[in-house]
């Protein structure tokens, strides 16, 4: 029901971390997969590592999305599945203080790009008889919080981009949905990891007591675009070790 041999695949931001484990995922599943981050040597090194096409990408370029996915069309013939992984985090702090500059920035990224890049993706997949977008929300878009301003606002947006997408692309069998990863365990979380009052009151709120890892979020990815998630669509599976759910105690 996993399986994805046959199945062409485009993952933004795909190098490192949560994107790279999808990558990796998607591939050990069967699917050929175009790799893709805004840093051509990145991009060149993880490609090569996977065995797969890789082609840098910003996707706060418009143009450069456009070229992603004539690129994934001419080296993979069509497109089955698209992963919209690249995300930033801006600055943290609280919205009185918000620099408006990094704020547009933030939004471009995490949301806008998903906008733009699903509006080219998506005629692809359903072309091709039909098949699965998974955008990546977060945890930070279900909750509030004092110092995660713009990243949380544009997670959000994904979620009910992802809700609306699946109405309108249902009918031409095209399912979408989100995953809200929590406190995963990655190069950029490193400084939150070694913070030791910050990782006991987080665990603390956490009924697993441990921070995810990136596979564990790949695992989700892998479901939603296969047939074991056939049937859902519009959904948005929260990766969290239960963060969401519980009141601490």
């Amino acid at each position: 029901m996993f399986d994805l041999s046959g199945k062409s695949a485009i993952v933004t931001g795909s190098t490192r971390g949560i994107g790279r484990a999808i990558a990796e995922a998607l591939v050990a599943q069967g699917a050929r997969v175009v790799i893709s981050s805004e840093d051509a040597e990145d991009t060149a090194r993880a490609a090569a590592e996977l065995g797969q096409p890789g082609i840098a990408c910003d996707v706060a370029d418009d143009a450069a999305l456009a070229r992603l996915v004539d690129f994934a069309l001419a080296e993979l013939g069509g497109i089955d599945v698209l992963v919209c992984n690249a995300g930033i985090t801006g600055q943290a702090g609280p919205f009185a203080d918000i620099d408006m500059d990094d704020y547009a920035r933030v939004m471009a990224i995490n949301l806008r790009s998903q906008v733009v890049l699903t509006g080219l993706a998506l005629p692809h997949i359903a072309a091709r008889g039909g098949g699965a977008a998974v955008l990546i929300a977060s945890l930070s878009g279900l909750r509030g919080n004092g110092r995660i301003n713009a990243y949380a606002l544009a997670k959000a947006g994904v979620a009910q981009l992802a809700r609306n997408l699946a109405v309108e692309w249902g009918p031409r069998n095209v399912r979408v949905n989100a995953v809200s990863p929590g406190f995963i365990a990655t190069e950029l979380s490193a400084p939150l990891l070694a913070d030791e009052a910050f990782m006991a009151r987080r665990m603390a709120q956490t009924p697993l007591r441990r921070p995810g890892n990136p596979q564990e979020v790949a695992g989700a990815a892998v479901f939603l675009a296969s047939s074991a998630g056939a049937f859902v669509t519009g959904h948005n599976l929260v990766v969290d070790g239960g963060t969401l759910i519980t009141d601490g105690s």
